[in-house]
C-alpha cells in the first residue's frame, strides 16, 4: 500500500484481460477517477471532438490540451484520475508528453509525474493466455471489444462478421501477449516501479475485494456506508471461445 494517496494511475496490461471490466468497477466507487482508454492513439481525434478541442489548420489539436482535457473527464471529485494504458500507448504518450517537455525527455516516471502528479501503477495480467488469444482474436474479427460500459468512445459496435477459428491467429496473439507482458515487467524494473499485480481470473472471482485492494493500494478511502463495487460490463467468453480452446490444443499441441 502506498503511504499518501495518488493524483492519478494507470491500469497496464494487454488485451483481453478483463481491463474494461477493472475500469467500470473502480468509477463506480466514486473515488478512483473515471478510468478510460484515453490515450489510445486511433481514439484520440474521437475523445477531442466530445471534448469539443479547437482543431490546428492541420486537423490536428494541441497535445497540452487534450492532456488538460482528458484529466477533467478522467478526475472524480476528490481529484484522482484514471487512465488504461496497454503496451504500445505507453510509448506513444510518452513521446507526446516529451515533446512538451524536453528537459525530461528520457526519464518516463519524471514526465508521467509532471503530466499527472504522483502516479501510481496497477499491472493486470491473465493465468490463462490461452483464453485470453482466443478472446483477442475473436474481439479483432469482430470488433466487438466489451458488452455494456460507461462512457468508452468506441469498441462496441462490433463490425458484423462472423467469427471464425484461426490457429495461426491465436499462436500471433500468444506471442505478443508474453512479448508485451515481458515489456511492461521490464520496464517496471528498469523504472523501480512497484505495481499492483492484479490477476483477470482473481478479478473476476471477487469483484469488491479485487477493487478494495486496488483502492487500499491507491491511498483511497471510500466510507463504509457509501461503499459499492458495481460491474458495469458483461461477460462475452461463451460456448465458441471453449471450442476453439479445445481445438487449439487438440490441433496445435496435441492436449
Amino acid at each position: 500500500m502506498l503511504t499518501d494517496r495518488v493524483d492519478s494511475y494507470f491500469v497496464c496490461g494487454t488485451p483481453r484481460t478483463g481491463s474494461s471490466l477493472l475500469l467500470g468497477l473502480l468509477e463506480s466507487t466514486g473515488v478512483a477517477g473515471r478510468p478510460q482508454a484515453y490515450f489510445r492513439s486511433p481514439d484520440e481525434p474521437l475523445w477531442a471532438d466530445r471534448w469539443r478541442l479547437p482543431r490546428t489548420a492541420d486537423g490536428g489539436f494541441d497535445h497540452a490540451d487534450f492532456i488538460r482535457a482528458a484529466l477533467a473527464a478522467g478526475r472524480t471529485g476528490n481529484g484522482v484520475f484514471g487512465a488504461k494504458l496497454m503496451w504500445g500507448t505507453l510509448e506513444e504518450l510518452l513521446a507526446r508528453l516529451a515533446a512538451s517537455h524536453p528537459d525530461l525527455a528520457g526519464d518516463d516516471v519524471a514526465l508521467l509525474a509532471r503530466a499527472f502528479g504522483r502516479t501510481a501503477f496497477v499491472f493486470l495480467r491473465r493465468d490463462d493466455v490461452l483464453a485470453q488469444a482466443v478472446s483477442r482474436l475473436r474481439a479483432e474479427q469482430t470488433g466487438e471489444w466489451f458488452v455494456g460500459g460507461n462512457g468508452e468512445i468506441s469498441g462496441d459496435a462490433g463490425n458484423g462478421r462472423t467469427p471464425r477459428f484461426d490457429a495461426a491467429g491465436i499462436r500471433h496473439y500468444l506471442d505478443e501477449i508474453d512479448e508485451h507482458n515481458a515489456a511492461w515487467e521490464q520496464w517496471f524494473a528498469s523504472r523501480r516501479v512497484r505495481p499492483h499485480v492484479v490477476r483477470y481470473e482473481e478479478l473476476v472471482g471477487d469483484m469488491t475485494a479485487t477493487t478494495r485492494g486496488i483502492l487500499d493500494f491507491l491511498g483511497l478511502d471510500v466510507p463504509v456506508e457509501a461503499y459499492a463495487v458495481v460491474p458495469r460490463h458483461r461477460r462475452q467468453a461463451d460456448e465458441l471461445n471453449r471450442q476453439w480452446i479445445e481445438r487449439y490444443r487438440a490441433e496445435v499441441t496435441g492436449r
